[in-house]
């Protein structure tokens, strides 16, 4: 009734328990990024079918899985390895599926876990679209993707279990590192894209005022003390007591890590726009043939 799509990278620490919460489906894929530890053993030890693909963008490697792999049922449910689905939330799935009416994709509440508290206050949102028909959803965006259903959404029942700091500290850092990166690469990309004011606040479509107000949020000077004073006094983190606190310090490095790289990603692009430029200037006019600049003015 429901296809599972799970990425994955070195995740034999997470996959078995996330996969003994999804024995409500017969049809699990993993789209694996030739991981070097037990991960795929333990995908096929459970049964999972396995492929391949190497890892450029969370966007990218999602919509290639629905493009590619050739899922059972019209409805996938996505889900990364450190999650866990509840049985409340897959019986709720279950349950909208059979009778979707003219849903395309239904919202998930996720519950983050740190320091062995729930962030229940702390998180920027905890809805995310996660049960999709396969040929309504696309991704877009490197770095965080934002889900483009093409249909109506309604939320659901249930939690979505998720464990982002199972791999301790250190795989965190690293991993926001290189989400950092794509971030700031993304907004070199996006510096020119339109966006609107009015559709960031009054959109009908909740992905459609996310995506312009991430165009917005990324505009506003001082965005790291934004993220983390908005998540411990505005979202009341300082309710999920010190790990509230110290989430949203992280998330305001993360920010911070964003702006860092994206001044030196625009300066080197400068630099290189400049060089170019001179080095157009000072090329030699080949004999018997105009310039661009003649050429133009003609």
């Amino acid at each position: 009734m429901i296809s599972v799509l799970i990425l994955t990278k070195d995740e034999e620490r997470n996959l078995p328990a996330c996969i003994d919460t999804l024995r409500w489906s017969d049809d699990i894929h993993v789209l694996d990024s030739y991981s070097t530890d037990a991960t795929v053993a333990i995908a096929e030890q459970f049964e999972a079918k396995v492929c391949y693909r190497a890892f450029d963008s969370f966007a990218q490697q999602q919509n290639w899985a629905l493009d590619n792999i050739e899922f059972r049922y019209p409805w996938v449910f996505y889900i990364d390895a450190d999650e866990r689905v509840t049985p409340e939330l897959a019986k709720a799935m279950l349950n909208a599926v059979q009778n979707p009416g003219e849903c395309v994709a239904f919202r998930i509440r996720r519950r983050d876990f740190f320091m062995g508290t729930w962030l229940k206050h702390v998180q920027a949102t905890p809805y995310y679209l996660r049960l999709f028909r396969r040929d309504k959803m696309r991704y877009e965006r490197i770095g965080h993707p934002v889900s483009v259903p093409d249909g109506p959404v309604t939320p659901i029942d249930g939690y979505l279990d998720h464990y982002p700091f199972s791999k301790g500290m250190a795989q965190w850092v690293d991993k926001h590192n290189f989400y950092s990166t794509q971030e700031a690469e993304q907004l070199l990309g996006d510096q020119d894209r339109q966006w609107s004011l009015r559709k960031a606040f009054f959109a009908k479509s909740f992905e459609e005022r996310r995506r312009n107000l991430k165009q917005l949020y990324y505009r506003m000077a001082g965005r790291p003390l934004i993220k983390a004073l908005g998540l411990y006094l505005l979202k009341r983190g300082f309710l999920d007591g010190y790990a509230g606190f110290a989430y949203s310090v992280l998330m305001g490095f993360y920010e911070y890590l964003i702006v860092l790289k994206d001044r030196e990603f625009k300066a080197d692009a400068a630099i290189r726009a400049a060089k170019c430029a001179s080095e157009v200037a000072g090329r030699p006019v080949v004999p018997g043939r105009p310039s661009r600049e003649k050429a133009g003015s003609a």
